[in-house]
Formats: structure tokens, sequence, C-alpha cells
């Protein structure tokens, strides 16, 4: 069933459509949208036939709560993130032939027909079946807005239709204990009719399609997950929702029901080809329908099932359409140890980044692409985004074309020099280079974009050597025509990397272009069998950083403000302590508390957590003993202000009478902190009321 072509007619290469229920951060990025790009500009510099298309995610549960939880209509939360996502993804170069949104009216209109074709194909069971409902609300609960323990793992927080505890596809009535997040009650079971696509139907045609047809070829990750759900057995699930935003469901019965999301969801891909085709005066079908058309699915892991085992059955049960050649999936990125989360603001924003990272979207570009989730979960820090910055993109890329252009400019004004002799050194060097195109080509075709980014800074360091070991600053003085050939050879280099970056680092390839004053018609082949990328005479232009050193007090900045934004969630999760029962103010007016300074303090002996003070309370001078040892030295805090309770009953401590009490309360990391006054010229003594 695969169609494995040698040479495709044609490639369909899509991208995750983002949800726009918030920006975009670099966990979206690393997961899907720079391999996407990295494999669409590499087939378009081969010279081959490219649509690569996504859209943005309108419809479906996630912009409903969005929408309530920021008082607007759904509408307005697309409308907004649309835009910031649209934008995010031009800034960093991610080249879309388009990118459309699922509530465009051709989305609609080829969302609707797919299911009406499978409807009177009889390919839809439907069924009345029991579902949430919350009465209070007056709705029925779609997955999103049922939470509960998950009967699988016990995780107490699942939704109704995955744990991300341990990655379970639930129902929302498989939850134990469920909640509604809309009012907080207890939903009902109530009757509802829907629509369901009988997945055990295709059970044979998965095996075959992708358990004997993919054993080879997908990444062990997406083929470890399909074959655990189809050995699992596979059973009907609904494609439509009792919701008032999506898709209206088109047949009699549908009144007030829209098609579920993930249904609707990767038609888009369908429907943004054909927005495209218009506006190019193209035909849209064979990208879709054609047998030499190579289609390419690129997703996070979460994704797997919806791209491997429910898209595919909805594209077999229509019959017109071609299955994807693969899906390579990556895992999940992580942030300096901890999971990526929205919700927690524990995120790397894209729009953020150019802010205090301005023109250095190839910078993050890379790190991503080098340190890539692409067989298990990795981690993003911003000490490696350093690393790899001032290591690697600056010491060795960014070195070698500086030197190149610089001594051009310096030795021959810029034009490039007639070689004479060449030696084995370079005969050997330009035979490396032109190996590269086909090095890169195996790691890009095999989806191993680490690895060719690696393989990118190899040619680097290539240039890098050759310049360092024939040392033409050296050897200009003796002997001139032998500098013209090293020069020679080292703008071959440097031409080659305009080229064979452009995949990963758009943006600098752009910027060695201008360098080198090329106008684009070099292709990714040229590179191997081309003798002159640059010939003798060409004038190239003066240099320019490609790359700039990032110092440490900026990484630090990026770390400080993640620290903040996790003491706030530690503040926003931490425990609050019930109210204790009501007082009167008669009750209070007992308290007795006034200002006073400590004066002496000393550690109680054998007591690791008491401090004997001595505070003077304006009424007189007294001893306290205090529960603070493990926080604070005796040093640390004689002259400090406090509040007393000076009226409590005296009490013996290890023989020691304390008289009073220290007012007290604790940060967020549990840290003793004194409750005191904090203007000055409050004197000992005064009450507090």
């Amino acid at each position: 069933m695969s169609q494995n072509q040698e040479s495709p007619a044609r490639y369909t290469i899509t991208a995750a459509l983002p949800y726009t229920n918030g920006p975009i951060h670099i966990g979206h990025l690393a997961g899907v949208y720079v391999p996407a790009d990295i494999y669409s500009r590499y087939l378009r510099l081969t010279g081959k036939d490219v649509a690569f298309v996504c859209g943005s995610d309108e419809h479906g549960v996630a912009i409903s709560m969005k929408a309530k939880k920021e008082g607007v209509s759904p509408q307005q939360v697309i409308d907004k993130y649309h835009g910031i996502i649209k934008q995010s993804f031009e800034d960093f170069g991610i080249s879309f032939d388009n990118y459309s949104r699922t509530s465009a009216k051709v989305h609609h209109e080829t969302a609707s027909e797919f299911f009406k074709t499978l409807y009177k194909k009889g390919d839809f069971i439907e069924e009345v079946t029991e579902q949430l409902y919350d009465a209070e609300a007056k709705q029925f609960l779609a997955d999103r807005f049922v939470t509960g323990t998950c009967p699988k793992c016990g995780h107490e927080e699942a939704y109704g239709d995955q744990c991300e505890n341990c990655g379970s596809t639930l129902n929302a009535t498989d939850l134990i204990n469920p909640k509604s997040t809309i009012s907080g009650g207890v939903p009902t079971l109530k009757e509802t009719k829907h629509w369901f696509l009988p997945l055990d139907r295709y059970e044979d045609f998965l095996k075959q399609w992708i358990l004997e047809g993919h054993k080879g070829d997908w990444k062990p990750n997406v083929y470890g997950q399909c074959k655990s759900w189809i050995d699992d057995g596979l059973k009907p699930r609904a494609v439509t929702r009792d919701l008032d935003w999506g898709i209206p469901v088109p047949v009699e019965g549908g009144e007030g029901k829209v098609l579920y999301v993930w249904f609707d969801a990767p038609i888009g891909y369908i429907s943004s080809t054909k927005e495209w085709a218009a506006k190019e005066g193209k035909d849209w079908e064979p990208y879709w329908k054609a047998k030499d058309t190579k289609m390419v699915h690129f997703i996070g892991k979460d994704n797997i099932v919806f791209h491997c085992i429910i898209f595919p059955s909805m594209l077999k049960a229509h019959g017109d359409y071609i299955l994807p050649e693969n899906v390579p999936a990556n895992e999940f990125l992580n942030l300096e140890g901890n999971k990526l989360s929205t919700s927690k603001n524990w995120a790397v924003w894209l729009h953020e980044y150019l802010v205090d990272f301005p023109d250095m979207q190839d910078v993050l570009r890379y790190t991503l692409t080098a340190n890539a989730p692409e067989t298990k979960d990795n981690d993003f820090t911003w000490k490696d985004l350093q690393a790899k910055n001032n290591n690697e993109l600056v010491a060795i890329l960014g070195n070698f074309i500086n030197r190149v252009v610089v001594l051009t400019n310096k030795y021959y004004h810029g034009a490039v020099p007639s070689p004479s002799t060449y030696s084995e050194v370079d005969k050997e060097t330009l035979a490396e280079l032109q190996k590269y195109p086909t090095i890169l080509s195996n790691s890009i075709e095999r989806y191993r974009f680490r690895e060719a980014s690696q393989e990118l800074m190899n040619l680097a360091r290539l240039g890098n050597k050759y310049l360092a070991d024939e040392e033409p600053w050296k050897v200009v003085k003796q002997d001139e025509e032998r500098v013209k050939t090293i020069m020679y050879v080292a703008l071959q280099i440097a031409s080659a990397l305009s080229i064979l970056s452009e995949p990963f680092l758009p943006f600098t390839a752009s910027k060695l272009k201008d360098m080198l004053a090329l106008d684009g018609g070099l292709k990714w082949n040229d590179v191997a069998s081309k003798r002159d990328l640059l010939p003798a005479g060409h004038q190239i232009n003066q240099a320019a950083l490609l790359f700039s050193k990032i110092e440490d007090d900026t990484i630090q900045k990026q770390l400080d403000k993640l620290e903040a934004t996790k003491k706030a969630n530690e503040q926003m999760n931490k425990a609050v302590t019930p109210q204790k029962d009501i007082i009167t103010f008669d009750d209070f007016t007992k308290l007795d508390m006034r200002v006073g300074t400590i004066i002496e303090a000393e550690k109680m002996p054998k007591a690791k957590k008491l401090l004997v003070l001595k505070v003077d309370t304006g009424l007189d001078v007294r001893t306290i003993v205090s529960g603070i040892a493990e926080s604070f030295s005796p040093e640390q805090i004689i002259g400090k202000k406090v509040t007393v309770l000076v009226n409590l009953a005296p009490r013996a401590l290890r023989g020691v009478d304390s008289e009073g009490m220290i007012l007290m309360t604790e940060d967020t990391d549990g840290k003793l902190v004194f409750v005191n006054p904090d203007t000055d010229g409050v004197g000992n003594g005064e009450t507090i009321n």
C-alpha cells in the first residue's frame, strides 16, 4: 500500500495545525515547524515541486474554553491568536506555501463535503449514547470541559479525552469523579445522538499499511504507538459533538451539533492546499490524489494517533485520496528540566524571544535543531543556546566566513582570485566539499535533522581547518600565487555554505549570499557538480558579522525570568491554611501587639530550632524563646524591629520562661519572614491595632 516512490513528481508537506488559544513557543517550533521547514526548503533547493501547507486550528473545545476564560467571543480569540501565530511563523522563516485557517469558507465547505461523502456511503454509525451534561450550564460537556480521576493511573486532573500524566486516550464517561470545568458541578448522564467512524472496520487495512508496509521506514516511536493502538483493538470514534462553536453537522438531525475538531482539523490540510492552488492558478487535486505524490505529515507525538490511525481511516473511507508516505513525529521538548506548560507560563514564547534577541532567529532555529527531540524527550536550556551560539555559530561558521571575506577584500579588493596550481590538499578539500550535498541529503531524507545540522557545521569546520593549515596571512609574504589558490578554494566553501545552510539558517544564508553577491541562482546539487560556484573575477561585498556573541548577563536575565515564573507558580499553587473560626471584635482587642526591637540573641543549648531573645517592647525588656534558629543566626537579627504579642501567658521552654511571641510568616520557599513595621520612626511600645 506504500507508494515508496523513488522520484515523486510532487510533494505535499503538512505541519500540524496549531490551536489558536495561545501564542507559539519553542516546543512547537522544535517539535513540528522547524523540521517541516528544513525538509521543505531542502526539497525546493533540489528543484522539487512542493506544497508546504498549514493553518490555524480554530474550532473545538480549547477555543471555547479560552473565550469563556477571557470573557470574549470565540471569534475574538481566534482572530487575536491567528494573527500572533502567523506573525511568529513569518518572523522565524517558516516558509509555508500557504497558511490558512479552519474558519475560512473553503475549509467549512471542504470539511462539510468530506463528511457528507462518508455519510452517503454509509461509513458512519449513528448512535444515541449517554454523554455528560452540566445541568447548571445547560449544555453537554465536550471532553475538555470535564476533569476527573484517570481510571488507568489514578491521576486526579485527567481531561475527558486524555490523561496527560500517563498519556492514555479516554472518553469523558470513563473518568472517576468527573467535574464540570464550566460550573464546577458534578455532571449527569443524558442521552444525545452522534455519528461515529467505525475504526474497527479499518484494522486490517491499518495492519497491512503500517505494521507491514512501514515497519522499516517509520520512526520507532511512531510505529510503536500505532502498533499498540492496533493491537489493543480499535473502537468507533465520534465525529460529532454537542457544541455551538465549529462546523455545523451538514445532514438532517445534526442541528445544534458540530464536527468534532479531530475530524475537521486534518481536513484543514486539504482546504489549505485548495486555497494555495487557487492563488497560484494550479490544480490542487494531484497534491492529494495522484499516486506519484509523496505526502509527509510533521507532527508532535501527541498527534500520532490522529495522523496515523484516524485521518488515514477517513481518507481510506473516502476513497479518492493518497496516504502519507511518512509521519516523522518528534517527542516533547522540556525547558530547563521541566515540562513546557502554557497555563503555567513555563515556556519561551517566540514573540518574546525576538524582543530580547532581535535578529537572532537562526540561533534559536539552530539550537532547537541540534538538540531536537527526534527519538526521545529533550531539554532546552539557555546555557546550551549560549554555547551553541558562541562555540559553533560564532566560533566556527561565523569565524570562517569572516576570515574569507575580509582577506578577499584585503588582498584582491573583493574580486575572486584566479587559482593557479592545485596542491593535493586543495584537491582533497574540494573533493570533500563536493560530498556534502549527498551527506546532508541522506540525513534530511531520513528525517535526521539533528545529524544534518552537525554535518553542516562539519563543512564549516572543513573550511576553518583548511585556512588554519594553509595560513594565507603568512604565505602571502612569500608566495602570492599560492594564496590566490587558497582563497579561491576557501571562497568555494563559503559559497557552498550559503546554499547548504539555507534550510537550517535561512536568515544567515540570505546575509551570506548578499556578502558574496550571489543572486540565488545556485541550487543544492550545484555544490556537487559545479567546479566554480564563485568564478574568478566575481566581485563580492564587504564583510558583515553573521552572528554576535551572547554574554553571560543576557542569559542570566532569561534564567531570572524563569525563576520568577517558578516562584509565582509555587505561590499560586501553595496550599493556603483554611480560615479559622469566626471571632468578634472584642476577641481581637484582647490581643496586645506592640512594636519591639531585638537587642540580644543567642542559641538555646542543645536545641536546633530555638533562639533565646531579649526584646525591648517599650514596656520592658523581656525574654522570648522563638523557633527561628534554622532561618536566622543570632547576628542577623540583633537590632531587628519586630511585632510582639506581649500579653501571651508566659511559658517555660527548656527551663527558660518565654514572655511573648514574635509574629512570623513564610515565603514560597518555606523560609521564615518577620512581620514587622517597615516605616522608620515607629518607636518601641507602639500598639498595633
